[in-house]
């Protein structure tokens, strides 16, 4: 039996409830990680252990709302204090908005979009990028869109914030250069998720990938062989 990609790897997951955040984070605990599940969604996260240790995995629950922004900085304590390091990361959280135009945006939609969306992911990166540097190959994998090249008219609030999302990432990038860490980001195009079934209420996602189907993409960006550093990787 071949050993497993993650052994002994501590991988953080956020949005590790529900669609993509939950398929990687399962398919990391398959591959031998201990995997610390965050969400706002507890009940959620209950049902993504039970998946979990079913299949004789480990995972550590972090019931955890990213508006609460002061409490990311004590999860990069609390995660110090237990185990020393962390060795992949993956922002998986997000939030859809309203796609409406811009002038019937509501200032507090538009605040909380950009908070779940970016902001969350500079203080998690604040928070986590020392954790990351203490493993012998940390890792960082940000899930982005394609809405930020399409500029389409009515999703100025989401793409606004994907494309910030994305500026950050690539010059956290360039700053991780000359370490051991590799942080990149995954457009995973048509994927059937609850944000996506949001956006296109009308359209029949049978023709979409599910979350389970992508996560090797996700799974190569988290090996410790990973060469890739600063891309975006449209799947």
């Amino acid at each position: 039996m071949p050993e497993k990609k993650l052994k002994s790897r501590i991988a953080l997951i956020t949005g590790a409830s529900d669609g993509i955040g939950k398929s990687v984070a399962i398919k990391f605990s398959l591959e031998g990680a201990h995997t610390i599940l965050l969400s706002k969604n507890k009940k959620k996260l209950i049902e993504t252990e039970e998946i979990i240790t079913k299949h004789n995995g480990t995972c550590t629950l972090v019931h955890l709302n990213l508006k609460e922004l002061d409490k990311i900085d004590q999860l990069g304590y609390t995660i110090f204090k237990k185990w020393k390091k962390l060795d992949i990361f993956v922002s998986c959280a997000g939030i859809l908005g309203n796609l409406s135009p811009i002038d019937h945006i509501m200032p507090k939609l538009w605040d909380d979009v950009m908070t779940i969306n970016f902001t969350a992911n500079y203080r998690l990166i604040r928070s986590l990028n020392t954790l990351l540097k203490q493993s012998d190959s940390g890792r960082a994998i940000f899930v982005t869109s394609n809405s930020v090249k399409y500029k389409e008219a009515y999703w100025s609030c989401y793409a606004a914030s994907k494309a910030a999302l994305n500026n950050l990432v690539l010059a956290y990038a360039k700053e991780c250069e000359k370490t051991k860490v590799k942080v990149n980001l995954i457009s995973p195009g048509e994927i059937n998720t609850k944000l996506r079934r949001k956006a296109y209420p009308g359209i029949d996602p049978k023709n979409w990938k599910e979350p389970n189907e992508i996560t090797d993409s996700f799974l190569k960006l988290a090996e410790p062989n990973c060469k890739h550093n600063g891309e975006i990787i449209n799947l």
